[in-house]
């Protein structure tokens, strides 16, 4: 049997974990907007065409903060067709998706929606087509409550008061050359350093995140954040991540393992912004925002041929990956991975929220379900808020096919200090037998269990719909407290939240 004793201990502090962690996105791509959260005329639809099905979904999962319009989208976003009258809008084609673009939904229309969900707007620029004045004129649209022409024009139409919208990304993915307006890094970071200092001239509230590089595999990693933040460092508050993470080989075991190369991304990116720290001397320490990230692998192929063959279709289904039970399992460790980087970890955007490689999905005529990837999503950011602790782990580990010496039990502890309890995320991503787990418990005198929740399954290709979840969380009645040590039997590749308070 595989072993894992951890020590939790309330003055072992990694950070405060920033809400925004548990951050998502939507972009205008496939069924994200239209016929998502956004469909007129559907049963389900309120007043403004939102989806009520979806809005619910969305305010279970308490998703503090949502980037949008784009990913690739953005790099042809021209804002101005998305705002005023429908009737005047103007339809575009978007190259990135090979896509048509009504701007029937647009910067006011999400405004509403986020508000709805509870939600704050992680808005990004287009840096690819366009550049300072349109940031600024942007800027201007959404905060600024001025006798100037930008914010009476929102007054205009509609909206008297500003959006306020506080984080702003400064384009998206320019590393990369499938991108519209692709940059080198030294291009990009003169253009986004020269944007970043004229926005904060204009409101000097807002945080920037500089553009990293659009996964870790890309031939100039780290070597574009280097060179990009040698130019921005001193006008950003963050700097972005993106990576996504797939079974194409159908190996679960090295499946599992991959949060080891999430680790090393992370790592090396930290690295990399420490080093231009030190090369400027500055005392600013700038954090990660991880504003793209999942499981994303299941209908590439099929979507690669749906652009090419039939392009510019309205809303077609894209990157509709229906997601497995052991696909919930490593976004449940992609999750413990970063709140085990609480100090410097401090946004995510798990991408995307619906219909769009999404833990929500939608039938255009129909209801609403919860994909597998939901539950562990929804247990980290109704019960990962507070302090993330430095727990000490002793775990059996085992070799898989591309990686060595992984951890059978990977856990970390979360303790709200206010609600007075402590929560522990643990997943046993061992394939071959369940795990002995015992977590030292001492510091938290008076406390009991209050509830433990388990995803556990013995088939991982068994999937959600529509008809029925065959992939839910359960009570877990089997553990014991005794003498301030708890102990349970971890099913093998399983999914777990101990939730411990007075």
């Amino acid at each position: 049997m595989a072993k894992a004793r951890m020590i939790v201990d309330k003055d072992f502090k990694i950070a405060q974990v920033d809400n925004r962690v548990y951050g998502s996105f939507i972009e205008h791509l496939g069924r994200a907007v239209y016929n998502g959260i956004y469909q007129p005329g559907h049963p389900a639809a309120d007043e403004d065409g939102f989806r009520r099905d979806v809005l619910e979904l969305v305010k279970e999962l308490n998703v503090p903060i949502i980037r949008y319009p784009g990913g690739n989208f953005v790099s042809g976003f021209f804002w101005e067709d998305s705002v005023g009258p429908k009737v005047e809008r103007k339809p575009r084609l978007d190259l990135a998706w090979r896509t048509l673009e009504t701007n029937q939904f647009g910067l006011g229309e999400f405004a509403q929606w986020s508000k709805k969900a509870g939600s704050q707007i992680m808005m990004a620029i287009n840096l690819g087509t366009r550049g300072v004045s349109d940031a600024l004129n942007l800027l201007e649209y959404c905060n600024l409550d001025t006798n100037s022409y930008y914010s009476n024009l929102r007054k205009q139409h509609g909206a008297k008061e500003p959006y306020n919208i506080k984080t702003w990304c400064l384009g998206n993915e320019m590393d990369g050359p499938w991108q519209v307006g692709h940059k080198t890094a030294y291009e990009y970071g003169r253009l986004a350093a020269e944007t970043a200092k004229a926005m904060k001239l204009m409101d000097d509230s807002i945080e920037l995140v500089s553009c990293g590089s659009s996964n870790v595999d890309m031939p100039t990693f780290p070597e574009w954040e280097a060179v990009s933040l040698e130019e921005t460092y001193d006008y950003v508050d963050y700097i972005s991540l993106h990576n996504y993470y797939g079974n194409a080989e159908n190996d679960t075991e090295d499946f599992f393992a991959k949060t080891q190369d999430l680790e090393r991304f992370i790592h090396t990116v930290i690295a990399t912004c420490d080093y231009v720290k030190a090369k400027k001397r500055s005392k600013k320490t700038l954090n990660l925002s991880f504003d793209e990230w999942n499981v994303w692998f299941h209908a590439t192929e099929d979507d690669n041929k749906e652009m090419k063959n039939r392009p510019w279709q309205i809303a077609p289904h894209l990157l509709e990956d229906i997601y497995d039970f052991e696909d919930a399992i490593l976004v449940g460790l992609i999750l413990i991975t970063f709140l085990q980087h609480a100090d410097r970890l401090k946004m995510a955007c798990l991408a995307q929220l619906v219909n769009v490689i999404a833990p929500i999905m939608t039938e255009n005529d129909g209801g609403a379900w919860k994909q597998t990837i939901y539950y562990p999503f929804l247990h980290a950011s109704k019960y990962g808020r507070g302090v993330a602790l430095r727990s000490v782990v002793n775990s059996t580990r085992h070799d898989s096919k591309n990686h060595e010496d992984v951890t059978d039990v990977e856990s970390v502890a979360v303790y709200n200090e206010e609600k007075e309890e402590v929560t522990i995320f643990a997943v046993n991503r061992s394939v071959k037998e369940d795990a002995l787990f015992q977590a030292d418990v001492r510091c938290f005198e008076g406390y009991r269990v209050l509830e433990y929740l388990a995803l556990e399954n013995d088939d991982m290709k068994v999937v959600n719909s529509i008809a029925g979840e065959k992939v839910a969380p359960y009570n877990k009645t089997e553990y014991k407290l005794e003498d301030g040590v708890f102990t349970a039997n971890l099913s093998k590749c399983s999914w777990n939240v101990i939730r411990l308070g007075k």
